[in-house]
């Protein structure tokens, strides 16, 4: 029974007077027998046809990794001036070079001895014929002309640079590696010959070549961790020895469709799949769709309690957890499709990609999940098998005790809850969100990042990756000496088909264009190479008449930050209003839905700020990357709406029973468990992006996990269930379930519910 009470702190009080009161009671037309056997040939007749669409995507989606683009060029949008730059220098020289710089240098430091000279120059002479898998040699993958060994300046160190042609870099080998990562590889191997000197290789080449290493490794080692967190975590939530297998194999199958069509759209240059991405999809079906997978399995359990025959438990549950499962997808789809608006492909490409993951996890979890389950019937949840008429111990416990609490002091609850987000959020102020160079997104210091340190230290940092500036022949010269005056500048050439610095050669012209080709004195994926090339295009673009336009890597990246930084402003608001319109179509009200948005947002500026903190003083990052706000934004708001969201339409659904404050109350009871379960799992399942050693996808991960987990233990929990308790039946406004009546108060205060 449902009693209404007086609480000290204020309002009405909903308590519940015995524990029985909560339990459902068995369906009044639950069936006695059995009974055709039609239920279970379809069920088999689903699993059947997963097993043969498994079976043909297997294969396919193990080919992932090779449609991947990881090179930030091609993220930008053909009007990027970085872009234009780059047409047009396809113009001067159709092959375009991909340069690994070997770096020699004294391990003890200091100067570099005769016999360490000598081993830069036979190292150097042996490099074109290091052979390659597939019975070739890196001469193969070279631009003609010599290797060179360059000493620098203060005779500490030697650059070697080892022009890779950046059309042959990307192609595969017989083995499936692809050639750049090769040529690396046997450059490195090589270098081990000669101990008495340090030889890294770094520049693009050797960069490109880590990352692919990274990369790689999203096949094997990512999607084992992730499917091992998952099963232990199921194993644990389930306490069962069979049942967590189920919902791992759905989410594997899930995976794999998800996998080829993204494989498709990427091979047919639809969208853009970087390793991220790839990284992103893996985590986010595991995550999602044994999020979906818990909240049927818990309904499930629920309705066995109500029903003899197992089948039409499921149709009961498939019933009750339909709506919110797919009003759940709709919310990260259409979340994750407002990225189409991002100006950079990377980011444009994580919105079908993501969405392919979670409408595959959605259609899975939706028809095998339950197919599996009904074939196996009640056994699977063997040894705690639910019985027909038995008490739900889901109605006591915890939860319950939560719920009574929150029902006693909701304004106390949410005024503090609310003040805990707010102080975390004013440390977001703090989070360094501007961008890290390419060495600063190793979470390791691999042998690239090594090499790069020793090449700024003793050559100019651009050295091997020049900026590149495009003029008009008449005022190329003028447009020279501008440049070579711009502070950060170590050295411009024009561009004559030559050896650069030829004073000799005349600039090679095009339709009346010229190139220059400058280096920086800094690394030039380094901050400070960006507020170069800033300060260059400024100064460039003012020489009237020139036309000229700055590209190269430092350029690209600076079109890439700012890029990130438009597609932030534009889509979070958008994310915003989109997930509201859905929220008010689900719950058919607009002070809930408002409700939810404000909560959801308030835990992302929290999030932030518990980042901010962690970042800075306990991981000791440099900074993150500029897309890194606009990521978590889209991950957090949809994902931790999906709580609330399994969360409020229980709730409305128990509010046409019992009325909305016995229904919050009766809604936090049943879903508690699941959904932090739930929680649990997709925290965890983000956080395995974490195994690989970039600075971006840790970050993400991290963000993900607490975001997730304040969402599911705080916001879900007592935030949203306290304000909308004090609030009481006008959450529904406008609906007519506005203004259905509250059950009475009585005159005395009835002892609350014990468990």
């Amino acid at each position: 029974m449902i009693e209404m009470c007086h609480g000290p702190d204020s309002g009405t009080l909903v308590t519940m007077t015995a524990q029985n009161d909560l339990e459902p009671t068995p369906a009044p037309d639950a069936p006695a027998k059995r009974h055709g056997r039609g239920p279970l040939w379809l069920a088999i007749a689903v699993a059947i046809v997963w097993l043969i669409i498994g079976g043909i995507a297997g294969p396919i989606s193990g080919k992932l990794n090779e449609v991947q683009k990881n090179d930030n060029a091609s993220f930008l949008p053909a009007s990027a001036e970085s872009t234009i730059v780059a047409d047009e220098q396809a113009k001067f020289n159709e092959v375009k070079s991909l340069p690994a710089l070997v770096v020699v240098s004294n391990p003890a430091g200091g100067a570099l001895t005769a016999g360490q000279k000598a081993d830069a120059a036979k190292l150097a002479a042996e490099i074109p014929g290091l052979p390659i898998p597939g019975g070739t040699t890196i001469a193969d993958y070279l631009e003609p002309g010599p290797i060179v060994p360059i000493p620098s300046e203060d005779g500490n160190a030697i650059l070697i640079n080892v022009p890779v042609n950046a059309d042959k870099a990307t192609q595969r080998l017989p083995n499936g590696e692809l050639a750049l990562a090769a040529i690396t590889a046997s450059i490195r191997e090589a270098a081990a010959a000669y101990p008495d000197a340090q030889i890294n290789v770094t520049g693009p080449g050797g960069i490109l070549s880590d990352l692919f290493k990274v990369f790689g490794a999203i096949d094997t080692q990512l999607l084992g961790i992730t499917a091992l967190v998952v099963a232990v975590i199921l194993i644990f939530v389930y306490r069962s020895p069979f049942l967590w297998l189920i919902p791992l194999l759905s989410a594997a199958w899930a995976l794999t469709a998800a996998s080829v069509i993204v494989y498709f759209l990427a091979k047919n240059d639809i969208l853009v799949l970087s390793g991220q991405s790839q990284g992103i999809l893996t985590v986010l079906v595991f995550g999602a769709g044994t999020d979906y997978a818990l909240l049927l399995v818990a309904r499930y359990r629920e309705e066995l309690h109500h029903y003899e025959w197992h089948v039409d438990a499921m149709k009961a549950t498939l019933k009750g957890v339909s709506e919110p499962i797919i009003a759940s997808a709709a919310t990260v789809c259409i979340g994750l499709m407002c990225l189409l608006l991002s100006e950079l492909n990377s980011n444009r490409s994580i919105g079908p990609v993501g969405a392919a993951g979670i409408l595959a996890a959605l259609l899975v979890m939706l028809t095998l999940l339950p197919a599996l389950l009904v074939i196996v019937g009640r056994r699977v949840f063997w040894p705690r098998i639910p019985r027909f008429g038995e008490a739900d111990e889901k109605l006591s416990g915890f939860w319950s005790k939560l719920a009574a609490s929150i029902g006693r002091r909701p304004r106390l609850t949410w005024i503090a809850t609310g003040l805990v987000l707010l102080i975390l959020a004013g440390f977001t102020s703090t989070l360094k969100a501007d961008g890290i160079t390419t060495t600063q997104a190793f979470v390791n210091r691999t042998d690239s990042v090594i090499g790069q340190e020793v090449l700024a230290d003793h050559f100019a940092g651009g050295l091997g990756t020049p900026t590149i500036i495009m003029a008009n022949e008449a005022q190329l010269a003028e447009v020279l000496k501008v440049a070579q005056e711009t502070p950060g500048v170590a050295s411009v050439f024009p561009y004559t088909g030559g050896q650069p610095g030829d004073t000799t050669a005349k600039p090679v012209i095009v339709d009346g264009r010229g190139q220059l080709l400058v280096t920086l004195d800094v690394a030039a994926d380094s901050s400070a190479a960006g507020d170069t090339v800033v300060a260059l295009r400024d100064r460039v673009h003012a020489v009237s008449g020139a036309a000229a336009l700055v590209g190269g890597q430092t350029a690209a990246q600076v079109d890439v930050n700012e890029a990130s930084r438009h597609d932030r402003n534009l889509i979070i608001p958008i994310v915003l209003a989109v997930i509201f319109l859905i929220l008010v179509l689900l719950l058919r009200a607009i002070v809930a839905p408002v409700l939810l948005i404000v909560t959801v947002v308030l835990s992302y500026f929290a999030t932030l700020g518990v980042c901010a903190l962690l970042f800075n003083h306990v991981f000791g990052f440099a900074g993150a990357d500029t897309s890194f706000p606009l990521f978590a934004f889209v991950f957090l708001v949809a994902l931790g709406v999906d709580y609330n969201i399994f969360l409020m339409t229980r709730v409305r659904e128990e509010s046409k029973k019992i009325g909305t404050r016995p229904g919050i109350l009766k809604g936090l009871t049943v879903t508690g468990g699941v959904i932090t379960s739930a929680g649990i799992v997709l925290a965890a399942t983000f956080l395995v992006l974490g195994v690989l050693p970039l600075v971006f996808l840790r970050e993400l991960g991290i963000a993900v996990a607490i975001g997730v987990l304040l969402d599911t233990f705080i916001v879900r929990s007592t935030l949203v269930p306290a304000l909308a308790y004090d609030i009481g039946g006008k959450i529904w406004w406008p609906s007519s379930l506005a203004k259905a009546p509250e059950p009475e108060a009585p005159d005395e205060e009835p002892e609350l519910l014990t468990v």
